[in-house]
């Protein structure tokens, strides 16, 4: 959760960069022919809410907020259609700007394979404490 917030911080100074001096940042400035300023802006925007549902699914312990997290893998299966398309469309494949369609997307699988990790281990603490349980019965 740690990593996704600093990765939110990093969109948050991306969204004000590019709202107070529009494309002066090298990843944007790839798709300044294709793309409004105001698109840029609103993808940023939804990275940043797909992050944040990720980390709230994942630090709230509880089945209803691990809905979160698929919402924010669905989010960023969105967020990839969109960078990849545009990203197919420059003239030259830039491979330094990879972290626009697949960030936010990445951030959910971790989170995902991390809740994962968490209840595997939280069964098998339950598991272990049921047999000490049976023994001191015994």
């Amino acid at each position: 959760a740690g990593l996704l917030s600093c990765y939110v911080a990093f969109l948050l100074f991306n969204i004000h960069h590019q709202a107070a001096y529009p494309w002066e940042l090298r990843y944007h400035a790839y798709f300044m022919e294709d793309i409004d300023s105001r698109l840029v802006i609103f993808s940023d925007w939804l990275a940043v809410v797909a992050s944040l549902t990720a980390i709230l699914g994942l630090v709230r312990n509880s089945e209803r907020h691990r809905r979160w997290i698929w919402c924010s893998f669905f989010g960023g299966i969105v967020l990839s259609v969109f960078w990849l398309y545009y990203m197919l469309r420059l003239p030259k494949f830039r491979w330094d700007v990879i972290w626009l369609p697949f960030g936010p997307l990445s951030g959910a699988v971790i989170c995902l394979y991390v809740d994962h990790l968490l209840n595997e281990s939280s069964e098998e603490v339950r598991k272990l404490r049921s047999y000490m349980y049976a023994y001191k019965a015994s």
